[in-house]
């Protein structure tokens, strides 16, 4: 597998993870007893991006390093999960 390959798996867990990410630790306004006015009640209070870019980073590290064991040093691959849903 090249490099480009390689980070252009990581590049879609590391976007899939993000979604997975962002709402954990999450407080809402309402939640706080603080709503801004004109922004709705489930707005974060606090949003902290370095903090979900770490977690993601950090996530997404540790399932790319998975896959790469399961797919390129044991050499699973598609083919080989689908024969394990025939019936």
């Amino acid at each position: 597998m090249s490099l480009f390959s390689a980070f252009a798996v990581y590049f879609v867990i590391w976007w899939v993870t993000l979604f997975a990410v962002l709402p954990f630790g999450l407080r809402t306004q309402d939640e706080e007893g603080d709503v801004v006015p004109g922004t709705t009640e489930s707005a974060p209070s606090r949003f902290r991006p370095w903090r979900v870019v770490l977690w993601t980073s950090l996530v997404s590290a540790v399932v790319f390093a998975l896959w790469w064991v399961v797919a390129v040093v044991i050499g699973l691959g598609l083919e080989d999960l689908a024969a394990l849903f025939e019936w």
